[in-house]
């Protein structure tokens, strides 16, 4: 398998494109639809299709899908910033039946920290990488030499009496109004309560956040290797079109 799409779906929008798998390159322009109001699954499928017939895309190509949920054998467990129609929904089977090809779900941080593993920032290292995306929530994947661990939801961690993300993700760092010196201490808090239960190789920072790296790396002290994400917002298509290709 030469060729395979990814799809990311998120909160605020849809992204997809065809891309070759050994490499990550995209063999056609990256798609992007708004999610439609609500996320409601009937909609965001029918977005899917559309998204599909642009791509020209016939019937034997996989597909990899990214979702915003806890996915497990292909059933979203959780919603988050859409319906939650999806909980408890058999998704990876109504998308391939309704769409008549083969359909991947994967959780979408996973699916970037898969890409990182494979063909970014943590390509090639071994033992334990924590791939951390800060955004409006905090994603985490853990990857074991190579080897992904799905569904960590680590942002949801209890610190200091509230989720980790409600006090450290880039969208606390945005509401509250926080220089990076101020938000670099609520990321040591948060990255130094990793390292203590985890001891891993290696963090990589993703999210858009991650592209002003230099602004704020410098004020997370941990003793842990952190590096920038590298494959930024096509991260979600490239893991997802991957793990797809990995699970046929």
């Amino acid at each position: 398998m030469t060729a395979a799409i990814g799809i990311d779906i998120g909160g605020t929008g849809i992204k997809g494109a065809r891309l070759r798998v050994a490499t990550g390159a995209l063999l056609s322009e990256r798609i992007k639809y708004p999610t439609p109001p609500g996320g409601h699954p009937g909609d965001v499928l029918e977005c899917v299709r559309h998204m599909l017939d642009d791509l020209e895309s016939s019937s034997d190509e996989l597909v990899g899908v990214c979702f915003p949920a806890v996915v497990r054998h292909g059933v979203t467990m959780s919603a988050a910033n859409v319906s939650p129609d999806w909980i408890g929904l058999p998704a990876e089977r109504l998308f391939a039946d309704s769409l008549d090809r083969e359909v991947h779900f994967v959780n979408d941080a996973d699916a970037a920290g898969f890409a990182e593993s494979r063909l970014g920032a943590a390509r090639n290292v071994a033992g334990l990488v924590i791939v951390v995306t800060l955004g409006t929530g905090i994603g985490t994947a853990l990857i074991s030499d190579g080897v992904l661990v799905p569904n960590a939801e680590l942002g949801h961690l209890e610190l200091d009496g509230a989720d980790a993300e409600h006090r450290a993700s880039n969208a606390a760092r945005e509401r509250e109004g926080l220089s990076f010196e101020e938000w670099g201490q609520r990321l040591t808090r948060y990255f130094g309560h990793l390292e203590m239960l985890f001891s891993p190789d290696l963090f990589v920072i993703g999210g858009g956040v991650s592209t002003q790296h230099a602004e704020f790396f410098h004020h997370i002290s941990v003793s842990t290797p952190i590096k920038p994400a590298e494959l930024f917002n096509n991260a979600g298509i490239v893991g997802s079109a991957l793990l797809a290709t990995l699970n046929h």
